[in-house]
């Protein structure tokens, strides 16, 4: 092991502004859902801009599920999502008694790909789940042209895509139904544990808030600030306990304000990577083709070639002995016990998704890394590789 300190895969970026909204939350006597996260939401809703509307909760997962439930998802529909994806992309689907179709995504991205769309839909597909891996865009006009074509619903997994601008557009601004952001701990903004649901449909929007706390009619916080008794209401769903705690959006105020900067510099730094492992045996990340789009660098992907003479794990564990965290994204849902044996799911039926989990390994890249950090990622990666 080396003797210099241990560098993670990931670690947030939290300052004194963030703490110390958080402890003004904490005395104010609001700690769950309260002023900051009516606050939270309204800067997210201007962030993105066009017309949206925003829905703070608990997190990213949450927000999926009360997505799919607005638009309508029940039991028996089939939804479309990519085989390379974390498994709350799926498990949202069953949690509505709905099946979870998994297809293959593209070498280059591993995102979602059209033509495996197109070929998935049967008379029982309801909806498609787009993942914007790592922080690329998918090829949303293709996507969201499929959906308009079959009369199928769009819930786009933006877990990666803070800020993600595709054809001039931010990500959670598309014509999709519904977008799901994630601000978990190692995203590229951070309430700890969180997600935020966007969409410019007002019934889908006033859906989402009443399944997020216990299926109200009236808002809590409303209820609880009224000058006159406001004791009343009603249960009109059962619905679910997903809303963010005031603590949590506290950090999301300021985390929010930074994102620009927070680009800036993940932008800055994939370049650096970029330019120094070039010439090495690795595939790197691909980058945004069309004008006006971006890549948010949630992740710095590459993928580990067979002429390099060494293993994706060897390889991880050749960097864990000098030091450095990396991690893999993601272990494919057909691999997965769950998807792979309820669904059938061979691997022969996904092979590029295959192919890239072979290879891939996730290399350290967060605002919080220093210029000497990057340094001794690139160091060792050329050392491993033998350059």
């Amino acid at each position: 092991m080396s003797e210099q300190k241990f560098l993670p895969f990931a670690l947030p970026d939290i300052g004194e502004e963030e703490i110390n909204e958080v402890v003004d939350a904490l005395r104010s006597g609001w700690v769950t859902t309260g002023p900051k996260t009516k606050q939270f939401e309204a800067d997210f809703a201007a962030f993105l801009g066009d017309g949206v509307e925003a829905i703070a909760v608990n997190s990213a997962t949450a927000g999926l599920h009360l997505a799919l439930e607005a638009i309508g998802v029940r039991e028996g529909d089939e939804v479309i999502v990519p085989s390379y994806t974390f498994t709350a992309t799926a498990e949202v689907v069953r949690y509505l008694g709905a099946h979870p179709v998994c297809v293959d995504v593209d070498a280059a991205t591993f995102n979602i790909r059209p033509d495996a769309i197109r070929a998935a839909i049967t008379d029982k597909t309801k909806a498609i789940i787009p993942v914007h891996f790592a922080g690329l865009a998918c090829e949303m006009d293709e996507i969201i042209a499929i959906a308009r074509e079959h009369g199928l619903k769009i819930v786009e997994d933006a877990a990666h895509a803070m800020p993600t601008y595709y054809k001039g557009k931010l990500i959670g601004t598309l014509d999709s139904d519904v977008t799901v952001f994630s601000f978990y701990a190692n995203k590229t903004m951070t309430t700890g544990e969180g997600g935020m649901v966007v969409s410019k449909h007002k019934d889908i929007i006033a859906r989402c808030k009443v399944m997020r706390l216990h299926g109200i009619s009236r808002d809590a916080f409303d209820r609880y600030v009224s000058k006159t008794p406001a004791w009343f209401y009603e249960v009109v769903a059962p619905g679910y306990k997903y809303n963010m705690p005031d603590t949590a959006a506290a950090m999301g105020i300021h985390q929010l304000k930074k994102i620009r900067g927070f680009y800036e510099k993940r932008e800055a730094m994939a370049q650096r990577f970029d330019r120094e492992l070039a010439g090495l045996p690795l595939i790197l990340p691909a980058r945004a083709k069309d004008e006006g789009s971006n890549h948010a660098w949630h992740l710095y992907p590459v993928r580990i070639k067979p002429e390099a003479g060494i293993s994706r794990d060897d390889f991880i564990a050749k960097m864990a002995e000098k030091g450095i965290g990396c991690s893999v994204h993601f272990i494919p849902l057909h691999r997965q016990p769950v998807w792979r044996d309820g669904y059938r799911l061979t691997r022969e039926q996904f092979p590029v998704a295959d192919a890239a989990f072979e290879a891939e390994v996730t290399l350290p890249l967060y605002t919080r890394m220093t210029a000497d950090d990057q340094t001794r990622v690139i160091a060792a990666v050329r050392e491993i590789l033998g350059a």
